[in-house]
């Protein structure tokens, strides 16, 4: 698999080198879609730089301080790393399943008319590469990388996250999630998958009466958390004042830039009354956090699955997204490609995200440019767009729940008089 893997990130980097030189990139770079205040770049004077310089954290702008020359290859080297890092962990993921699956079927567990539900090795085979292509050749990552997004670097820093956590590695796993979390907060809801899924690697059930359930959520919660003070911390040192608290996350959490996005709360924001501002940015905000705790409890027993929800779940709900939060959980489709089967509405939801990504420049030209059209035609197609990834979610997670109840109860389920059920999600 390493030579199609290659060949995959050669044909990508060269996807985005010839963009790269094209007249093209200018344009891509402030397509609101694309980049937003919190992670745009922009041209100025002669000299490359952020747009959004005073809402990045200190580490990435020291960062960049020493590879501005180098920006495009560093994107381009954090969109490879990110599919890598994908394919490793989905490769290891698979393995795990597989395991699990064949001690289920020599312990008969699995009821005999599920034979068709089992997953084999040939058909799980090309997964990984699937999942690198899907993120590689994804035309949001490709504009993304192209505008020179951070969003980019942020999904790199999540994938590696998710490779460490799956390999077993708790140090760093904490390392990298405390890094996503100080890049953006959101990624903080990743801390209960990731736990759920190095308890169960380590055999330790949860249990709130056991101590060694105690003692390792303890020691992951003091490797998170001293890890993300280390970084807060160096970034005072660089800066000697705590003013990029206020900036950066501050920013992130009051929403003072209104910039139209493919988000949900620009529109809205912009026609609150100043009294009412502080309420709703609060119930806006507690919606990429409210959902950890039920989706936890429900998929305790399968925290990889759990992982791709909360990225889907930050990347509609939070303050600032682009397109590229969304090719970073679209990318582990192919991952749950045994669940299409079960899928009620994927194809609508198919047509409904293509036809939303292609009106948006559109819609803009038409309010911006051509002045025929207002704020509410692009806040429409925002609202179905979003609309679509929500139905596209539930529909992922009814079918993982359904699959796994069939696994439990047998595929074809009769009620007590002998005729066929019906399964109801509620």
């Amino acid at each position: 698999m390493a030579a199609p893997l290659t060949l995959l990130i050669i044909v990508a980097v060269t996807i985005r080198a010839v963009l790269f030189r094209s007249s093209l990139a200018e344009l891509i770079s402030e397509r609101v879609e694309v980049v937003s205040p919190l992670n745009a770049w922009k041209r100025g004077n002669g000299i490359i730089m952020m747009s959004s310089y005073l809402f990045q954290t200190p580490l990435i702008i020291y960062f960049f301080h020493f590879v501005i020359d180098y920006a495009e290859i560093v994107f381009m080297i954090a969109d490879a790393l990110t599919a890598v890092a994908l394919y490793l962990a989905v490769k290891d993921y698979n393995k795990t399943v597989f395991r699990k699956q064949k001690y289920a079927l020599e312990a008969e567990r699995y009821p005999l008319d599920c034979v068709e539900l089992i997953r084999t090795p040939k058909e799980m085979y090309y997964i990984p590469l699937k999942v690198a292509m899907f993120y590689l050749l994804n035309p949001f990552t490709i504009l993304s990388c192209v505008a020179k997004s951070t969003c980019g670097l942020n999904n790199a820093v999540i994938a590696l996250f998710i490779l460490c956590t799956v390999k077993g590695s708790a140090l760093m796993s904490a390392i990298f999630l405390a890094l996503a979390t100080y890049q953006s907060i959101y990624p903080l809801t990743l801390f209960a998958p990731a736990l759920l899924f190095l308890l169960q690697r380590l055999y330790i059930p949860v249990n709130w009466q056991r101590s060694s359930f105690w003692l390792f959520t303890t020691q992951y919660a003091f490797m998170y958390l001293g890890s993300l003070c280390v970084m807060v911390c160096l970034s005072f040192f660089l800066l000697s004042s705590w003013d990029f608290l206020s900036s950066v996350y501050g920013f992130i959490l009051s929403v003072p830039d209104l910039t139209p996005n493919i988000g949900l709360f620009w529109y809205f924001f912009a026609e609150m009354f100043e009294h009412f501002r502080l309420f709703f940015i609060c119930v806006f905000q507690i919606n990429v956090f409210f959902y950890t705790i039920p989706l936890s409890v429900k998929l305790k027993e399968h925290p990889v699955f759990l992982i791709f929800m909360q990225i889907a779940i930050i990347s509609i709900f939070k303050s600032y997204p682009t397109v590229g939060d969304i090719a970073l959980y679209m990318a582990f489709l192919p991952a749950w490609n045994h669940l299409y089967r079960f899928l009620r509405n994927i194809f609508l939801v198919s047509v409904v995200l293509l036809a939303c990504s292609a009106l948006f420049p559109v819609l803009w030209h038409l309010w911006i440019y051509a002045g025929s059209a207002n704020s509410n035609f692009y806040y429409a197609i925002t609202l179905l767009f979003n609309v679509a990834q929500i139905l596209l979610v539930s529909d992922y997670f009814y079918a993982y729940l359904r699959r796994e109840h069939h696994l439990t109860h047998g595929l074809y389920l009769k009620r007590k008089d002998g005729s066929e059920a019906t399964l109801v999600l509620k």
